[in-house]
């Protein structure tokens, strides 16, 4: 995928800007990256190989951390009506503002701060990048409030570190923890561990 000039100054903004730009800069490591694009390109074929109608879509993204794929998803061949990127840490909400500023503008990007498990929408794909950062338990929850018709995009991982309190040590025992119906799978070999993918729905 290409990476335009005017949100590429939007990502160097966010840098600057963040309280602590090292910190900032991890999202941008190349494992990060490329499970993005990986689940940016993955997630626009499935959609355009299902629709009925190629329609813009509402999307949510759950641990969206500092707002980079939100970024990459608006520069996608995703037609996209808007984006909600939501992360706990509180930190995450100026930096994703400014990643995003050129859509938040025009009213189709914001970002929230809160519990992904907490929260019910109505949204057309709900993207979970965190599946290792919550127990089974708070997944479940987490789940419960999804609706039918959402399209559900989750990746996890098998990479062993004391922040990650679920993982999976195998794609099928990713989809054997997520409880939902499989529309497509994949696996993507990084440096210092496997990313796991699941497409589907409830």
């Amino acid at each position: 995928m290409q990476i335009d000039t005017e949100h590429l100054h939007y990502w160097m903004q966010a840098i600057r800007q963040s309280p602590d730009p090292m910190r900032t800069m991890d999202a941008f490591w190349q494992g990060q990256l490329k499970s993005k694009e990986w689940l940016v390109e993955a997630l626009a074929k499935i959609y355009q190989q299902r629709s009925i109608i190629y329609k813009p879509v509402s999307i949510e993204i759950h641990g969206g951390w500092v707002g980079v794929l939100a970024s990459m998803l608006f520069q996608s061949s995703m037609p996209i009506k808007r984006i909600t990127s939501l992360d706990i840490d509180p930190t995450c909400e100026p930096i994703a503002s400014m990643m995003n500023k050129g859509e938040e503008i025009q009213g189709r990007f914001q970002a929230m701060t809160g519990d992904m498990c907490n929260l019910i929408s109505f949204v057309d794909i709900v993207i979970n990048t965190s599946c290792e950062h919550i127990t089974q338990e708070q997944y479940e929850i987490w789940l419960g409030k999804r609706t039918k018709d959402q399209l559900l995009v989750l990746q996890s991982n098998n990479y062993k570190i004391d922040e990650h309190v679920r993982i999976a040590d195998s794609l099928e025992e990713f989809v054997e923890q997520s409880h939902i119906d499989v529309l497509w799978t994949g696996k993507l070999e990084l440096p210092l561990y496997t990313r796991w993918m699941i497409i589907g729905k409830q």
